[in-house]
């Protein structure tokens, strides 16, 4: 009997095994589910809606635009387009069945199309409900965050104050004034407190007043939807409820045509949204933002047009952990599909000081933004200018891009009146300034955000430190105290309007064998002029051992070389020419080597290329590497 009961006791133990195994299978998936959901909400959200009882927050949906086409549009007017509606299609496709939920658990809501996301208001229940879709991504904190606050300025900035706008001066933007470029036929975009338009330094200059009669449609939008300050809710003309927005936009493009000259670009016009209350903004407010600027509409926020938007925006604002942004791509998408419309975004590293990394919050951490560092009269980074590299978000990247004045910067404030203040908030301006300059000059270069980066950050005046952050030395350029170094506007301008020579030489075939016809092609192109170059010369020679068969007419021939000319080309206008020749039958030669050959036009030094060789005996090539033809072994 005793193996009787021992299997008995088998039995039984497998089969308790076996429940407590379906038992573990039933609860598991549960568990997952809710560590899925859970993992989709950003802990403040959870937090803030169990203390309070609701929040609000930001859905994120699943699908996003894929805006990657805009890249390869021709123009900021088509990228506009394409952007706005990709962006709007996706939104209208994919929102309606998550709208209609929320319309049926009568929450309070606002759709988006900037990114593709609704701003909610709800509890618990409905964030659970929410992050359980399969269509919903995300849900981001929608916090109440500070704007970026101008340092305080010390005895030292009081009493260097004076009535010369040093700034604008140490940047050279006088020098681009007298060449004729002031920022004319460019619209600049503010994301800021607000503005106070018909301060005598701005009036002018606001695109809704035309010396007459004021029209706000298209040229404003307050994303303040609550009462709380004096500009009330939905204000239905720029104002200003703090000072930091006219202060920024001063510096911009002020100019009360007197003694106060203190903008960048004084012949631009600009726009401006609302995004603070009082100096405290949302996600959700800088979001309504960016998006009116893609395509501002009229003040009842209908008839959207993209030719409306700006060339560039400027963000003197900061969203920090301390007060709620946990996750640092809570404005990634945003500011991504910004710059794919071809709108410049500034935005100010911040005032956190000296130690790396403290640029840490949206949206001067990302990528997409133009961000800038603080400087003094005497180029030196400003002790509360933050650094890079970013941490927050795990990229390393080197920030800031760029830097600019923000010392004791004298500017406007709401009434009549002007003040000097300190922090990156008054850098920023002068770089969207120098976008407007460069423009005005170069329109031709609107839309194309990387070209105008390049022009500014290629011809900064290059600034070190002996702080190391991230590795990267301080001796280095750019580095992250300064990026690329201190804007120059005259040399950026003298760059934008270089013409420069682009020679392609390339032929017709990789190898050859004796008695073979060989052609060189020569392609030059010019950039950086919206004035054709005059004048232009390609030149080419014919290859030592090869005879001359034809090329492209009509061509000048002296001895071995060859010329041609034309009197004009215009920036984008490609000027091609042929040399054909023979490869002699009875060659003993093992390769054909073109290296004579270059271009010139008037004003413009000449430019050369690099030997074309091509083997004539592929089969003997292989054994002799170029390396050792060339330095003629």
């Amino acid at each position: 009997m005793a193996p009787h009961h021992h299997n008995i006791r088998r039995i039984s133990t497998v089969a308790l095994g076996i429940i407590f195994l379906l038992l573990v299978l039933a609860e598991t998936p549960q568990a997952t589910r809710a560590a899925v959901w859970v993992s989709k909400v950003d802990p403040w959200v959870l937090e803030t809606a169990k203390d309070q009882g609701e929040t609000e927050f930001l859905v994120y949906l699943t699908t996003q635009a894929d805006l990657s086409g805009a890249a390869n549009l021709p123009t900021k007017a088509a990228k506009g387009q394409y952007v706005y509606e990709r962006l709007t299609a996706v939104a209208a496709q994919t929102q309606p069945a998550l709208l209609k939920s929320l319309d049926e658990a009568q929450t309070a809501y606002q759709p988006f199309w900037i990114a593709n996301m609704i701003w909610v208001r709800g509890d618990e229940a409905l964030i659970q409900s929410l992050a359980r879709r399969p269509d919903v991504a995300h849900l981001y904190a929608n916090p109440a965050v500070r704007g970026v606050d101008p340092a305080p300025l010390t005895l030292e900035d009081i009493t260097g104050i004076d009535a010369i706008e040093w700034n604008i001066n140490k940047v050279n933007a006088p020098a681009v004034w007298a060449a004729g470029y002031t920022g004319q036929g460019i619209v600049i975009g503010g994301q800021d407190t607000g503005y106070d338009w018909d301060h005598p330094a701005l009036k002018n200059h606001y695109r809704g007043w035309n010396g007459a009669i004021a029209n706000h449609n298209y040229n404003w939008h307050d994303a303040i939807h609550v009462s709380g300050s004096s500009c009330g809710a939905d204000s239905p003309f720029p104002c200003d409820d703090h000072y930091h927005g006219t202060h920024t936009m001063g510096t911009m493009v002020g100019d009360d045509g007197g003694s106060n000259q203190i903008g960048m670009a004084p012949g631009a016009k600009w726009i401006g949204c609302r995004n603070m209350n009082s100096g405290v903004g949302t996600p959700a407010t800088y979001a309504e933002c960016y998006q009116w600027f893609i395509a501002p509409t009229d003040l009842n926020g209908q008839n959207p047009d993209t030719t409306q938007a700006p060339d560039v925006i400027n963000n003197s604002w900061g969203c920090p952990v301390s007060e709620g942004c946990t996750d640092p791509n809570v404005l990634l998408t945003v500011v991504n599909n910004v710059r794919a419309a071809g709108i410049v975004t500034v935005h100010s590293a911040g005032n956190d000081g000296s130690s790396c990394s403290s640029i840490n919050t949206p949206a001067a951490i990302y990528d997409a933004s133009f961000t800038v560092g603080s400087t003094d009269i005497n180029d030196n980074i400003a002790s509360s200018s933050s650094r890079g590299p970013v941490t927050v978000d795990g990229s390393g990247r080197p920030k800031p891009d760029i830097s600019a004045p923000g010392v004791s910067v004298r500017s406007s404030i709401p009434g009549t009146g002007y003040t000097s203040l300190s922090g990156t908030s008054m850098a920023g301006p002068h770089v969207a300034g120098l976008v407007a300059l460069l423009l005005s000059a170069r329109p031709d270069l609107a839309g194309q955000v990387d070209q105008i980066e390049a022009l500014i950050t290629g011809t900064a005046v290059p600034r070190t430190t002996t702080q190391t952050c991230g590795g990267v030395p301080g001796s280095q350029i750019p580095n992250n105290t300064y990026g690329w170094g201190r804007i120059d506007a005259w040399a950026a301008l003298t760059a934008a309007q270089t013409p420069q020579l682009h020679l392609l030489k390339q032929a017709s075939a990789t190898a050859v064998a004796a008695g073979d016809i060989l052609t060189y092609t020569l392609t030059l192109t010019q950039s950086n002029s919206i004035v054709p170059i005059t004048n232009a010369i390609l030149a080419d020679t014919l290859p030592t051992g090869t005879n001359f068969i034809t090329a492209t007419l009509p061509y000048t021939q002296t001895g071995e070389a060859f010329t041609w000319s034309v009197a004009s080309l215009a920036e984008g206008e490609v000027w091609e020419t042929q040399l054909v020749v023979q490869i002699p039958a009875d060659t003993t030669e093992q390769w054909v080597e073109n290296s004579r050959y270059g271009a010139r036009a008037d004003g413009i030094t000449a430019v050369t290329g690099p030997a074309i060789v091509t083997p004539i005996n592929p089969r003997y090539q292989e054994f002799i590497p170029l390396s050792l033809k060339e330095s003629g072994q």
